[in-house]
């Protein structure tokens, strides 16, 4: 079962937002990028896609968002 392009999309920006906020160049917005982490985080698991899928189905959006955000570079 195909992620849906929606789902996707909130997990390539909840990857992005993870790594913005290791990164020490945004040291001074850390309040802002832990909130917009935490309303992804909701975002990503109540989904309604995982009512109907498997729990492996987790660990496939992860890979198939990080495989999109390499392939932007």
């Amino acid at each position: 079962m195909p992620s849906p392009k929606t789902l996707i999309a909130v997990q390539r920006a909840w990857d992005r937002t993870y790594r913005a906020l290791a990164d020490p160049a945004h040291r001074r917005q850390t309040t802002i990028l832990r909130r917009r982490l935490l309303e992804l985080s909701v975002r990503v698991w109540c989904h309604p896609y995982w009512r109907a899928a498997g729990s492996g189905q987790r660990v496939a959006l992860r890979v198939r968002a990080r495989e999109l955000e390499s392939e932007v570079g």
